[in-house]
């Protein structure tokens, strides 16, 4: 086998290339994993624009498809060459984090070292998946095989965005009947919107401005869809349920307009689900609020992973009932991932998702 491997790597602000790296050594808790296909997410975009920090010479990525190259010695229930994903969180199922059921902020068991968002360890703490090859730790707790009827492009949204999208639904606590808007209809934001139609939302409002997008969020079940550009989109939102506010609000986009937005719709006793990753401080607005007597709620949440949350959402896929291959919009090779890079960066071609082939 050979030593070293192409990987995707931060330089510094606004520089991620593409270098020569050791293929990563595993302990006997892990796997090694031979990506065969990932992708370029929001997050990794804000990390080359130096919006979210992490170490300089750090291996970009954390949505991996691939098979099994090798499995440490203390790893059960999988076999070399088989065909796996794990999630971008990546929980070791011993810390205080996961015994209250909270993988993603998975860390140290002490209450001082404890680590915001310590779940989500590729491309943030430990070399990620834009390589050809992966370290994926605590390996039997993370690893998931894919059906053999599903394709590379089917469960590329599974460790991330297909995950992420659905916990906003699901967070947000949205039942059978009722009324939810999705601001922002990005590939987290077309899922979310896929959730809330699963949960059993019958009204669900779609914000964007690009055409695409808002025909996807039809297909995925999007009722009504509102165009901010035209203006007055809070006035139309409310109009949908003849004035009596929305049910959950799911904030897809990280910006203080749209987390404002999303807080002026709801209901009394609504609940706003927050995704966005946020460059700034946020402000929450007085009226927006109810000046903190309106019972609202406010939710966030760091996408599940584990590979039991793996298997459901490839069973949500497997069954059919929602098909997600439309997101994946672009296709390049590893050797190309700066040129992929830029493209996604800049959502030039209408671009949605892009698989990475290695």
């Amino acid at each position: 086998m050979k030593k070293n491997m192409k990987a995707a790597v931060f330089v510094g602000k606004n520089s991620i290339v593409l270098k020569e790296k050791p293929i990563p050594e595993i302990g006997p808790m892990d796997a090694l994993i031979r990506v065969t296909t990932t992708t370029i997410c929001g997050t990794d975009v804000h990390i080359l624009k130096g919006e979210y920090p992490v170490a300089k010479g750090l291996i970009i990525g954390h949505e991996p498809v691939g098979i099994i190259e090798k499995l440490g010695s203390e790893v059960k229930g999988f076999k070399e060459g088989e065909r796996v994903i794990a999630g971008a969180i990546t929980p070791s199922g011993t810390s205080n984090a996961c015994m209250c059921g909270c993988g993603s902020q998975d860390g140290p068991n002490s209450r001082h070292g404890f680590q915001p968002m310590g779940g989500w360890k590729f491309g943030n703490t430990i070399d990620g998946a834009q390589a050809e090859y992966l370290r994926v730790n605590d390996a039997a707790a993370n690893l998931c095989s894919i059906p053999d009827s599903l394709t590379d492009e089917q469960v590329l949204m599974c460790p991330d965005i297909m995950s992420t999208g659905f916990s906003g639904a699901e967070r947000g606590g949205v039942k059978i009947g009722d009324s939810v808007v999705v601001w922002a209809l990005g590939p987290i934001g077309l899922c979310a919107v896929a959730g809330a139609k699963l949960l059993g939302a019958t009204t669900i409002i779609g914000v964007d401005t690009v055409p695409e997008r808002i025909k996807m969020a039809r297909k995925l079940g999007a009722t009504h869809t509102v165009d901010f550009r035209k203006g007055g989109t809070v006035e139309q939102i409310l109009e949908f349920t003849d004035g009596r506010g929305i049910d959950v609000s799911i904030e897809a986009l990280g910006t203080q307009g749209t987390f404002e937005s999303c807080l002026r719709v709801l209901r009394p006793g609504g609940t706003l689900s927050s995704l966005g990753v946020y460059s700034d401080d946020l402000k929450i607005p007085l009226e927006g609020y109810m000046a903190g007597l309106g019972d609202i709620n406010i939710v966030s949440g760091l996408c599940p992973g584990g590979k039991e949350r793996m298997r459901r959402l490839m069973n949500v896929l497997e069954s059919g009932r929602i098909d997600l291959n439309p997101l994946v919009t672009h296709t390049y090779s590893l050797d190309k991932i700066e040129e992929a890079y830029e493209l996604f960066a800049n959502q030039r071609d209408g671009v949605m998702k892009i698989a990475i082939k290695t």
